[in-house]
């Protein structure tokens, strides 16, 4: 079963935002976390629903960064503004990522393209969501432990979707985060998403294929839960490996990088025209797997 709908997902863990991007509050005894960043223009909404929900923002104590692509990290700058004292946990490279100053134009650049392109101007303006050069952070790693008091989050290297992924994982709760390193769960369908590598994505997808899943909590789109939960990992390498297919026959045809990107991302879009994405970023999304496969099929 999916569910987009915010609201208490079970004990000691709520789902906040919008359908397409949204981001979770796991309750501790000491204090409380988000986990993943969502997209910058859901911080008004972010804030009604705690106020609806009786969740106290002053007792989040930190925010956990899955990877730092614009759309996972968006209402971080909210907080922090806010709560200065906030920490904010990351991966290693996600941290020399964000350090630089390029690549914060971008996350801005984004951010407010896609604001636009979703009617949330507005919103994004009111959340004060531009991200900041030099924002400090604290680093955490594979097998890592955040303790929450009476609940623990274990963090995963799950590399593949972008280079800086991480996943996390409440075995209290049965409940993984493995944002879009675990694909999109759009549809009913799982949208791939090997942006950085094809190999390691699915290498991290089969790392997480172990764990007891009960409730698969996604970044964009929502949760999973029952079942489909138990079942959706396998379901998302076989997507990973059918999409692979397809991105190379493609390129096969037209032996073009920028063509074969433009050809993959304009039929999407024009089958899923309310999908978040514009057109410009998802094709250079496309034009990242393109380029990977061109590596070995040219050679």
């Amino acid at each position: 079963m999916r569910s987009q709908d915010p609201g208490k997902i079970c004990d000691k863990l709520w789902y906040l935002g919008h359908p397409e991007t949204g981001v979770y509050l796991l309750e501790g005894r000491n204090e409380s976390i988000i986990i993943s960043g969502g997209t910058s223009y859901i911080v008004p909404a972010l804030m009604r629903q705690m106020r609806e929900f009786g969740l106290k923002e002053e007792l989040i104590g930190s925010i956990l960064i899955l990877h730092a692509h614009f759309d996972h990290v968006g209402i971080v700058p909210f907080f922090r503004q806010h709560y200065p004292g906030i920490k904010v946990y990351a991966s290693e490279r996600a941290g020399q990522i964000l350090s630089e100053p390029r690549n914060i134009l971008t996350i801005n650049d984004f951010s407010h393209h896609v604001a636009s392109r979703m009617g949330m101007s507005r919103e994004f303006s009111e959340g004060h969501c531009d991200w900041p050069v030099g924002l400090d952070l604290e680093i955490v790693s594979d097998g890592d432990i955040i303790d929450l008091g009476d609940v623990e989050i274990l963090i995963l290297k799950t590399p593949g979707h972008s280079s800086c992924s991480i996943s996390a994982y409440v075995p209290k709760l049965r409940a993984l985060f493995p944002s879009d390193g675990g694909g999109i769960p759009y549809k009913g369908t799982i949208v791939a998403a090997p942006n950085s590598s094809f190999n390691q994505y699915i290498e991290s997808l089969k790392k997480m294929e172990p764990l007891e899943v009960e409730y698969l909590c996604a970044d964009h789109f929502g949760y999973i839960y029952g079942d489909e939960a138990g079942s959706y990992l396998r379901r998302a390498i076989e997507s990973a490996y059918a999409e692979l297919e397809r991105f190379e026959d493609i390129y096969r045809k037209v032996r073009d990088i920028d063509l074969a990107a433009q050809q993959v991302a304009s039929s999407f879009l024009a089958e899923n025209p309310d999908y978040f994405l514009p057109l410009e970023i998802y094709q250079g999304i496309c034009r990242q797997m393109m380029k990977q496969i061109s590596k070995y099929v040219d050679a």
